[in-house]
């Protein structure tokens, strides 16, 4: 591979989005109240959640730290699929 650097530096960011993104679907799904934006929302969400869920089992497997990816301090079930058992406000 050329260029390490490169790749380390898009998958740092990389992470930071995806989890930034999963984290602010959480909050846009407690604003809603429309049946419709609520159901979208929690499909919304469980994307987030599997695409989370792999990147942190990836990482593991390869031996590479959450914090170098900017994927620690987030666990998806909790974090994500347990607020769709809770109702909206």
């Amino acid at each position: 591979m050329k260029d390490n650097n490169k790749f380390e530096h898009y998958l740092f960011d990389l992470g930071g989005l995806v989890k930034e993104y999963a984290l602010a679907a959480v909050e846009e799904r407690q604003k809603q109240e429309d049946p419709a934006s609520l159901e979208f929302y929690e499909g919304y969400i469980l994307g987030f959640h599997r695409i989370m869920s792999l990147m942190q089992q990836q990482a593991l497997a390869f031996g590479i730290e959450l914090k170098d990816l900017q994927l620690e301090g987030i666990e998806p079930d909790r974090d994500l699929a347990s607020v769709l058992k809770k109702p909206s406000p």
